[in-house]
């Protein structure tokens, strides 16, 4: 058993999510009881993930995508109000965290990624992704061979880049606007998870190809893994509720 308060603040601290500003409000988002025992995590806040929680009796629900974005923003909706119901018939809390997470070096969705992959020399690249290395180059049918197993899913492919890869850029979630941005940085293979339709152009004329391998099959790692760091430092269960998503 743990404290709520201790696990936000441990991850307030960890993250520091007060300096960085986002759309929607991190850390506590809703409070519920006081004690936590069992931590479900998944990707993003939803009525199902909450039921699904509650039915396993968790008092704590962490996600990477939470509520309550916008700003300012308008009164709270049906939709929002089954989900804060759901929590609040449960005593259940929602600690969310969006671009602290995805900013950490260790357990940013991007660096993850990027480990997954097998990139060393991995470096910051722009505000929320990395850059790194494949040392030897590989044909870019085995980078994307990793990728597929990694994330679990076959994604949308540019092929416009050389036929061995040696530097990736990775960008998880919603970055197909920073294609050029890969593309200057030197990079063979810029990875993110939505296109955009600007994409096929840029990657063509950068000569760079582009992966687009998922918003959600590429966001599962970040808040996977802080759950099982919450859960060896404050002695709580930690499960992972996967909600399917295409997109």
């Amino acid at each position: 058993m743990a404290s709520r308060d201790e696990i936000a603040g441990f991850c307030d601290e960890l993250l520091g999510s007060a300096a960085i500003p986002d759309g929607l409000p991190n850390g506590l988002q809703v409070p519920g009881a006081t004690e936590v025992t069992l931590l479900i995590s998944g990707v993003t806040a939803s009525l199902e993930l909450f039921r699904r929680a509650a039915a396993e009796g968790a008092q704590m629900v962490l996600v990477h995508h939470g509520m309550f974005y916008g700003a300012p923003r308008g009164p709270i909706d049906a939709r929002e109000k089954a989900r804060l119901k759901a929590l609040f018939d449960a005593d259940m809390s929602l600690l969310a965290y969006h671009l602290p997470l995805d900013a950490h070096p260790e357990l940013g969705n991007s660096a993850l990624v990027a480990g997954l992959l097998g990139l060393t020399a991995v470096r910051p690249f722009q505000r929320f992704g990395v850059v790194g290395e494949l040392e030897p180059p590989v044909a870019f049918d085995e980078l994307l061979a990793r990728v597929e197993r990694e994330v679990r899913r076959e994604p949308l492919v540019l092929r416009n880049g050389p036929d061995a890869v040696g530097r990736v850029a990775v960008i998880t979630g919603s970055a197909a606007g920073e294609l050029a941005a890969a593309a200057d940085a030197g990079a063979d293979v810029f990875l993110t998870g939505e296109p955009r339709e600007p994409a096929a152009a840029e990657s063509r004329e950068a000569g760079i190809h582009f992966i687009a391998a998922g918003h959600h099959a590429t966001e599962v790692f970040g808040v996977r893994a802080l759950g099982d760091l919450l859960a060896e430092r404050f002695g709580v269960e930690h499960r992972y509720v996967d909600i399917p998503n295409p997109i």
